[in-house]
């Protein structure tokens, strides 16, 4: 799994549909080999295009491909991390795209960890292990600054158009903004999309009694959170209150907190903005991120983590966040979450006795909804749904809300040209429209606004508990990525697990492990600093009195004399509802 993720005026509005680039034009089904008929027909539906269009793009590509076997490229190799998408792509992707075109893929499954540990060896050697890679997106700022990774823009429009699909239609897909340098130019293609977003089992939101009781405590409405006080009172009433259901324990909270690198990406997708550490912006806080960082103002020079130096990572609103965290998972999650990872903590709420999870991932979709769990009913309906997650008090409207992964395309610039045009083939194939929205309705990654608007994803809304409305909503440009004020994501982001972890058992307090990890992060931007990047190295402000930068116009935020309001919740119908009618929330 991965790592896994405002501005000055309100929050983006979503854009209409983008318009789609014309259909190929329709070729007869015979101008292709009888391999690509068989997938066209056996597996490549439903598709946003007709059997002909389909045909006339599998046509392309077998030509294109052709072209590279005359030039001596048989077989590629590619890697990503392992969720179903990609397995999906791994087992039967690859294998159709080496009976349609007739070149071998050998597409690689590994830990998330794994492929930024073999891409930083690639990177540092300058020899890439593998001709493509589908890495996060969160890797943007770092892909720019080192000057190794093919900018796709150039390359489409240079010596990779004779390898550029004329039907690929950037336009449609609907997270290109998460993929695009400071310089405007895409570093990356999206493979799959998901977000983090709140769960909650609405059957037990909607039992009457429950309602009743929860009522009569607070002093309003059981229903869907919409700050973090109300996510608190709904934890500790599951957890104390209601206590069991159907005779077994039921928790209000589920988290993880095991010392592991995935401990990490609990809070560098955002945790810290949710909280409000941030800056207002879209897709990520200006001057200000989500991982403290401060950017000059065209957010392409790091400045500092420290609130010392400007940066927010050691704030009030990140140790409140910090704080939440380590209260929450000890009082109202089961006793074992506190020994879980990412992964064992994952399949968690589907066996049924959690009520309630703040931050759960939408690439956990697909498991959640099979028959036979205790969280689906007999008809095939979940029993759950998923909305936007609650905002802590220092949040404030334009802000970012939460985090979304961008699993994406990735070659490196100096890396053998006809291997290069061989694995863009393969992506543009799999993410193509005559194969992605099957995918999306294995995976439930989508990628592709047609996709999301097909009658597909119409009929399979009522299954998936609000993954469609989300996708069809502006919610999902408020869902972002790390961002470009994040210099070097893997040599950060391994600081993060190790300075969480010692204050989940106690051995620092959570202001101590957070200015620790400021201090690091401002050590590592100070190395980068010295050696030199090929663009916009970080150059970080002087340390002064913290005071000098605490603020209540922007982050680093000034620590708010009440941090916890009055619980405020919304009826899940009505939210539904905003998001049909275009809004957020």
């Amino acid at each position: 799994m991965t790592t896994a993720c405002g501005k000055k005026e309100e929050p983006v509005a979503a854009a209409p549909p983008a318009a789609t680039a014309p259909a190929p034009a329709a070729a007869p089904a015979a101008a292709v080999t009888d391999a690509a008929k068989k997938w066209i027909e056996n597996e490549f539906q439903p598709s946003t295009l007709s059997k002909d269009q389909q045909a006339t793009e599998m046509k392309w590509f077998i030509d294109a491909a052709a072209k590279l076997k005359a030039k001596g490229v048989s077989e590629i190799s590619v890697v990503s991390e392992t969720i179903a998408t990609h397995e999906y792509e791994s087992k039967t992707l690859a294998k159709a795209f080496e009976e349609i075109t007739g070149i071998k893929v050998k597409h690689d499954l590994i830990g998330e960890g794994d492929v930024v540990e073999k891409l930083q060896t690639s990177m540092q050697s300058g020899k890439s292990i593998y001709d493509g890679w589908i890495t996060d997106s969160d890797l943007i700022g770092t892909h720019y600054r080192y000057g190794k990774i093919l900018n796709l823009t150039d390359y489409m429009a240079g010596t990779g158009k004779e390898w550029t699909n004329p039907g690929l239609d950037l336009k449609d897909f609907i997270g290109t903004s998460f993929t695009t340098a400071p310089d405007g130019k895409l570093y990356q293609l999206p493979d799959q999309q998901f977000a983090n977003l709140y769960w909650f089992r609405a059957d037990l939101f909607e039992k009457p009694e429950l309602k009743a009781k929860f009522k009569a405590k607070y002093g309003y409405d059981l229903g869907v959170p919409l700050n973090w006080s109300a996510y608190e009172d709904i934890a500790a009433f599951f957890t104390n209150d209601v206590k069991n259901i159907d005779g077994k324990p039921i928790y209000g909270h589920m988290d993880y907190g095991k010392k592991d690198p995935s401990l990490g990406w609990r809070f560098t997708d955002a945790w810290l903005s949710m909280a409000g550490a941030a800056d207002i912006g879209i897709p990520n806080g200006k001057p200000v991120d989500e991982w403290g960082i401060r950017a000059s103002a065209d957010g392409c020079t790091p400045q500092g983590a420290s609130v010392s130096r400007g940066g927010a990572t050691n704030s009030p609103a990140a140790v409140y966040a910090l704080t939440k965290y380590i209260d929450w998972m000890k009082k109202y999650s089961p006793k074992e979450a506190i020994g879980m990872t990412f992964g064992e903590a994952g399949p968690v709420p589907a066996q049924g006795q959690i009520a309630q999870q703040i931050f759960w991932y939408t690439a956990f979709t697909a498991d959640m909804i099979k028959p036979g769990l205790p969280v689906v009913n007999a008809d095939g309906t979940p029993k759950w749904r998923m909305a936007p997650g609650p905002n802590g008090p220092y949040w404030k409207q334009g802000m970012q809300n939460g985090y979304q992964d961008v699993g994406s395309w990735t070659f490196f610039k100096d890396h053998d040209a006809n291997k290069v045009a061989a694995a863009w083939l393969y992506a543009q194939f799999v993410t193509a429209k005559t194969t992605s929205l099957k995918k999306t309705l294995v995976g439930l990654t989508p990628i592709r606004e047609s996709d999301i608007q097909s009658k597909a994803m119409t009929d399979m809304a009522p299954k998936l508990g609000g993954l469609v409305e989300f996708y069809r909503s502006p919610a999902r440009v408020a869902w972002t990525p790390t961002g470009t004020n994040v210099p070097d994501y893997p040599k950060l982001a391994q600081l993060w697990w190790k300075n969480v972890a010692v204050a989940v058992t106690g051995e620092k307090t959570p202001q101590q492990a957070m200015d620790n990890l400021a201090e690091e992060m401002d050590e590592v931007m100070a190395r980068l600093e010295r050696a030199g990047m090929e663009k916009c190295p970080p150059k970080l402000n002087p340390k002064v009195d913290p005071a000098k930068y605490l603020s209540d116009t922007g982050a680093p935020w000034k620590k708010l004399a009440n941090e916890k309001p009055k619980g405020e919740t919304i009826n899940y119908d009505k939210l539904l509802q905003a998001w049909k009618d275009g809004k957020v929330r």
